[in-house]
């Protein structure tokens, strides 16, 4: 079970966006996610019009490393980390190891 997954708040802990917060969109399969609104980058992009694309400075969102961020805990409002649960159904769940409370549904 993956203790971060898609559409999760987090937070991130270190870093230039230190203490930024935003959804992780997208999982790669080494080890890196795209968050929105963190590690936003320039992208110089040449103009197609046979596709009706202009181009100029895009700003995009790069990975950043999965161990750079940690799950946001919106009761105590800080970064968390994370725990798992066998329920007695023999369910998984995620839990955050402050509180004990749960994650997933």
């Amino acid at each position: 079970m993956q203790k971060i997954k898609k559409d999760d708040q987090v937070i991130v802990i270190t870093g230039k966006d230190k203490g930024v917060t935003g959804i992780v969109t997208r999982m790669l399969d080494n080890g890196r996610l795209y968050i929105s609104g963190v590690n936003m980058v320039k992208r110089h992009t040449k103009g197609n019009p046979q596709m009706g694309q202009a181009g100029g400075i895009i700003e995009k969102e790069a990975p950043v490393q999965a161990s750079n961020i940690a799950i946001y805990n919106s009761e105590t409002n800080k970064a968390d980390r994370i725990g798992i649960k066998i329920l007695d159904d023999g369910r998984k769940v995620r839990i955050f190891k402050s509180t004990g409370e749960q994650i997933d549904g």
